[in-house]
């Protein structure tokens, strides 16, 4: 499998504070790869990196076989941006923005079918300085794909969207994948991430604190949560008896954490429900999300 960025030990320092922390992963050719944290984690700087803006300090990044910082112009040619913020000419019109960037690339996407891509069609002589927030977003991103990068940087893309054109613009990054566009992506939102990614990093303080694919992550953390209104006049210990486990009481419902054995506590808990003619309300399973990954992993799991 092709690795279209190998990052080595990078860190990078500013003054007393360490932005990234001695961090090493893989981009493979043709996946969507995440990188999560909270501001301040060290995604941006990583990216930046990435992109050629920074120099790091330690460590080395080689993104499409090239040290980003040396890079030649034939190697821009093949990369992708959108920026977390973006600064356009608010006369120009839409059509004349995508325009003026589309010939910074050598082989460019047709600007109608960039608009098309991002939903910008009936915008497309409507000048930059009269779109809403949500509209000149997708700007950015059509200025990231006019070019049909190699090897494309998503920094909070969706930022701004609505649900409708979130769920839009999912399709369109998992069409670029398909079309075989690396994708690096950085996000907050994350059932954006774990829709998108094949794999993903979660940083915190500098730090990569977990990897892998969103899946196997939540499998790693296990447990999957088992809760229900506790019936009237059944105490815990009852409940215990019933089941043959620990249950607690959590916003006045009977709650457990249960890994491999929770097949057979249902199987008990429900045979007595049934033997007894005892109705289970508000019975949940709940497995274990993404959002539940990332609060573990950076520490915010209180």
């Amino acid at each position: 499998m092709t690795d279209v960025i190998e990052v080595n030990n990078l860190t990078r320092r500013f003054g007393r504070l360490v932005a990234i922390d001695d961090i090493s992963f893989t981009v493979h050719e043709g996946e969507i790869f995440g990188l999560l944290g909270e501001n301040g984690a060290g995604k941006t700087t990583t990216l930046e990196i990435l992109e050629g803006f920074q120099k790091p300090d330690r460590g080395s990044a080689l993104v499409l076989g090239h040290n980003p910082y040396t890079a030649h112009r034939q190697w821009r040619d093949r990369i992708g941006l959108v920026l977390q913020e973006s600064d356009f000419d608010p006369v120009h019109t839409v059509t004349e923005t995508v325009s003026l960037f589309a010939g910074f690339f050598s082989h460019p996407r047709a600007v109608d079918e960039t608009l098309a891509l991002v939903g910008l069609t009936a915008k497309a002589k409507e000048r930059v300085g009269r779109l809403s927030g949500g509209q000149k977003r997708r700007v950015d991103v059509a200025l990231g794909i006019i070019g049909r990068p190699s090897l494309l940087f998503l920094d909070e893309p969706t930022t701004g969207f609505d649900p409708i054109a979130r769920a839009d613009f999912w399709t369109v990054i998992e069409g670029l994948r398909d079309e075989g566009t690396s994708i690096v992506l950085t996000t907050h939102y994350m059932e954006e991430a774990e829709r998108l990614c094949d794999r993903l990093a979660i940083m915190a303080k500098g730090q990569i604190v977990a990897e892998g694919t969103s899946s196997t992550l939540i499998s790693e953390m296990g447990a999957t949560t088992l809760r229900f209104e506790l019936p009237r006049g059944l105490g815990l210990d009852a409940l215990r008896a019933i089941t043959g486990i620990d249950f607690v009481l959590r916003d006045n419902l009977a709650t457990a954490l249960l890994g491999a054995e929770l097949q057979s506590v249902l199987r008990r808990l429900m045979t007595w429900a049934e033997s007894t003619e005892v109705h289970l309300h508000r019975l949940e399973v709940l497995r274990p999300s993404l959002t539940d990954v990332f609060l573990g992993a950076t520490g915010n799991d209180r």
